[in-house]
């Protein structure tokens, strides 16, 4: 069997027998469904009302792919300031941590006493959480670059833009996907964060409303939508990188 079956079976085969012995433990020890449902119930609420997560899932997604995007393009301008300006990184860095300390909810009310019930706060509020590993690790793929080659590079002539073009880039986009993909999954955080606060729809909008009714089942129904999209989104992140950068999964296949 290949590395790669492998990889995709093992973790498969994990996850049906959790979820076999969560169904066999409900069933065995009596459980109450609006404690624990089993994973049928969990399934029968998926079934019951498709609809309704599902257009709650496309609020949810719009927010995510939006604040996505907006937090990596910041972030990836604040890593190659971080990286190129000493003055940046020594002013702006420490306040970068300072605003991961901040509680998130809170972040999100305040937005939402400036911006409404819009989609706007929940944007921001995704943004917010996503810049921060895509900047610090832009600016960790800049710095890693092997200083002979920019030696090397300068000594035949070329110019600083080129040494970015040609050197610098290549050498921090591994890094630079690395803090998306991690930013990807924190996007489904930030989107329920910010629907939780203040919001008229949404998977994080119908999960309160859901937990107050003790509608158990549906409950975990949008944790398991949830868990989808943000596998979903990290693994579209994880695609795009292949595709972007082959040569450097071939240097990491040929390294094993």
């Amino acid at each position: 069997m290949s590395g790669r079956w492998q990889r995709t079976l093992a973790p498969v085969a994990f996850g049906i027998g959790v979820v076999s012995a969560w169904q066999v433990g409900t069933a065995v020890f009596d459980a109450d469904p609006r404690i624990l449902p089993s994973p049928l119930d969990v399934l029968a609420a998926i079934a019951k009302d498709p609809g309704v997560l599902a257009r709650n899932a496309w609020t949810t997604i719009v927010e995510m792919v939006l604040g996505f995007v907006v937090g990596a393009s910041i972030g990836l301008v604040l890593g190659v300031a971080l990286a190129y300006s000493r003055i940046v990184r020594t002013s702006v860095y420490p306040w970068l941590v300072v605003s991961q300390t901040i509680p998130i909810p809170a972040i999100a009310a305040v937005l939402v006493i400036w911006f409404g019930f819009s989609i706007l706060p929940k944007v921001l509020v995704v943004a917010l959480i996503t810049f921060f590993p895509v900047a610090v690790s832009t600016t960790d793929g800049l710095n890693a670059v092997d200083p002979d080659l920019v030696r090397l590079m300068r000594a035949l002539g070329a110019s600083k833009l080129q040494v970015f073009r040609e050197v610098r880039i290549p050498a921090a986009l591994p890094h630079v996907f690395t803090g998306m993909k991690v930013a990807a999954a924190f996007a489904v955080l930030g989107a329920v964060f910010g629907e939780w606060v203040g919001a008229r729809g949404g998977l994080g909008y119908l999960l309160l409303l859901q937990n107050r009714a003790v509608n158990t089942d549906v409950v975990f129904a949008v944790i398991f939508i949830l868990s989808l999209l943000g596998v979903g989104f990290f693994g579209l992140v994880a695609l795009v990188e292949r595709l972007t950068i082959p040569w450097y999964h071939r240097q990491r296949k040929d390294q094993r």
